[in-house]
């Protein structure tokens, strides 16, 4: 059947991400929450609703059109980009019908012969299992909801052998191997969790996995403590990373923590950036954007780093902060909790677009993606909408 997708309004919750690419484009778990509605639906996306019009420029990989809300003809889902469903596909009645999680209705059953128009509150109910974020800080709590259920799936499938040289803590059969390329000298922990590296990942001597942990397809893994994430496609690691959600395509390819944090697509980490995820207080996290303060009721938070950000290096993020989409953070070991999109440095200047677009035309062949002029066209809209003429 059909599927389309269904963003939310825009907010300062779904900060820094919300600006630079659709919810559904998010990671909770292992896998982006389009995914997740496509394993309910059993096809792929045919568009992604967005009341934001600067996403509607929006082209990565091989991701749905984005556009605004239009009708739907059945047999469809109409599913929403906040709610993250588990894969196990309902029965769906005859009738129309809302998708409800709890109170929530998360998405809509359109049935041949039906339309979708925007409405739907009056039809009868049927309960999808799952998790709705409340923002972007929820990429943690659904890492936590769903990564252990995640790899675990995988183990059935089984891998590749274990090179010699590398020591197993826990069942060998929870450490599944799709064609990635291991050097001796690699501990695999996998007591809490299963380990899952994809296809052409790279991994060091040296290096610690500790379930359970996701390593997405072409990652180079260059040594350190890699604990409990689900890192994309293409991501240069290294260091200590625990709890945390990289979407990929980004750089850290030296020392520094990172834990409890979100790392978007084309972000650069420099060397001894270090995030902290836990307050003084041990009290729950306050998030500030702008002016505006959100509650995660979270203990435990790092960072929320927008798409093509870069920090400079021996950066000391505060519990909580927020780096805007395209931010270049230098100029201060501690910089602000809030960093707006396209600053440069921390103290109140911007950089301009022509800035932007060079770094970025620089920086995304290096990871084999072409600046065709729809990206470039995607890139200039993303710019627009963030920066004041």
């Amino acid at each position: 059947m059909n599927l389309y997708l269904k963003d939310p309004e825009p907010s300062p919750r779904w900060s820094p991400f919300g600006a630079s690419r659709p919810i559904s484009e998010l990671r909770a778990g292992a896998w982006l929450i389009r995914e997740r509605w496509e394993a309910i639906a059993g096809g792929e996306t045919q568009a992604i609703f967005s009341p934001a019009e600067s996403l509607h420029a929006f082209t990565e990989d091989s991701t749905a059109r984005v556009g605004p809300v239009e009708p739907v003809d059945g047999p469809a889902i109409v599913g929403r980009s906040d709610f993250a469903p588990t894969g196990v596909t309902p029965q769906f009645p005859n009738a129309p019908a809302r998708l409800t999680n709890g109170e929530d209705t998360v998405g809509w059953w359109v049935p041949a012969g039906t339309t979708w128009d925007g409405g739907g509150a009056e039809w009868g109910a049927v309960e999808l299992d799952g998790f709705l974020l409340h923002g972007a800080f929820d990429l943690i709590t659904a890492l936590e909801h769903f990564l252990v259920a995640d790899v675990a799936d995988f183990v059935h499938e089984g891998g590749d052998a274990i090179p010699d040289g590398c020591v197993v803590i826990g069942d060998p059969l929870d450490v599944v191997l799709l064609g990635a390329s291991v050097e001796p000298g690699v501990t695999f922990d996998a007591r809490a969790g299963a380990i899952v590296l994809e296809q052409h990942v790279y991994v060091k001597a040296g290096t610690r996995f500790e379930g359970p942990l996701y390593v997405g397809p072409g990652t180079e893994v260059l040594g350190g403590r890699i604990h409990a994430s689900s890192i994309g496609p293409r991501c240069r690691v290294h260091g200590e990373i625990s709890h945390s959600v990289f979407l990929g395509y980004g750089n850290k390819a030296h020392e520094g923590f990172v834990g409890h944090s979100a790392v978007g697509r084309w972000v650069n980490l420099g060397a001894n950036t270090v995030t902290s995820d836990l307050k003084n207080t041990y009290g729950h996290v306050r998030l500030q954007v702008g002016d505006e303060f959100t509650e995660t009721h979270r203990q435990y938070l790092g960072s929320l780093v927008g798409d093509h950000a870069k920090t400079a290096i021996g950066t000391l993020f505060e519990t909580g902060t927020v780096v805007g989409t395209g931010a270049n953070v230098f100029g201060a070991v501690r910089p602000p909790k809030y960093i707006p999109p396209f600053a440069w440095g921390t103290g109140g200047e911007v950089m301009n677009a022509d800035g932007f677009l060079t770094v970025a035309t620089r920086v995304m062949p290096r990871r084999d993606v072409a600046v065709t002029d729809e990206v470039r066209h995607m890139l200039e809209q993303l710019y627009r909408s963030a920066v004041p003429r």
